[in-house]
């Protein structure tokens, strides 16, 4: 619906295109505490925040810029540039050493305040999408690049009422939000139920796009669809 160029000092960028994100691409759910009102995206801030500013820390100057997709049910930051040789893009999940590919532009940004910690960037990303009980995020090296998939909470408990689900396929989601996978002997041992049982609700979860199933049937599991 929009497109927008975002350009300025490397300081500026980042609040800039907070702030035109806020006002023209990302819902925010309005509530009140007392007098006040309160605003919260359906993305973690810090979350968004800390994606941006790493895409312009590591980004690849000679290259293409920065580029923001938002769409209905998640947002994706791509930067040109890639990891060094024996930095992985499992590494970038948990704790790593820093190794900025503009490591000018990192040291201004850590002393500027704009950085809390080195390699951590990534890591507060994922913790802070699952402090808000979202799916963990996606990193990918790709197109040349690196791309960080936010993804919404299309999975709360309302919607999923609304789609017809039972209670335990509610829970069994609720699950995977925590968990890789699950499979059909995990999921009649959490609810006590027949394996034809726990082959119809995980089917129709499937059949809903809510899981993905995996491998035949004897050896099967099931994992978000994100």
């Amino acid at each position: 619906m929009f497109q927008e160029i975002v350009e300025g000092n490397i300081f500026e960028l980042a609040d800039k295109t907070l702030d035109i994100l806020d006002k023209k691409f990302l819902i925010a759910k309005i509530s009140y505490k007392g007098l006040h009102r309160v605003e919260q995206w359906e993305y973690p801030y810090e979350a968004v925040r800390e994606t941006i500013i790493n895409a312009i820390i590591h980004r690849d100057y000679m290259g293409a810029p920065i580029q923001i997709s938002v769409y209905d049910d998640k947002i994706i930051v791509w930067n040109e540039g890639s990891l060094p040789e024996d930095l992985t893009i499992e590494d970038l999940t948990r704790q790593h050493p820093s190794r900025p590919h503009n490591p000018i532009l990192a040291s201004a940004f850590f002393k500027g305040g704009l950085i809390e910690a080195w390699g951590r960037g990534t890591i507060k990303i994922i913790n802070e999408c699952k402090k808000a009980g979202l799916p963990a995020p996606r990193i990918e090296n790709t197109f040349g690049g690196i791309q960080v998939t936010l993804f919404k909470n299309i999975l709360d408990k309302t919607k999923l009422i609304e789609l017809g689900l039972n209670d335990r396929q509610i829970k069994a989601i609720e699950y995977l939000k925590e968990n890789v996978r699950i499979n059909n002997s995990v999921y009649r041992h959490f609810f006590d139920v027949s394996e034809k049982t726990a082959f119809r609700d995980l089917e129709k979860l499937v059949d809903k796009k809510i899981l993905i199933k995996h491998g035949d049937k004897k050896g099967s599991y099931y994992t978000l669809n994100t």
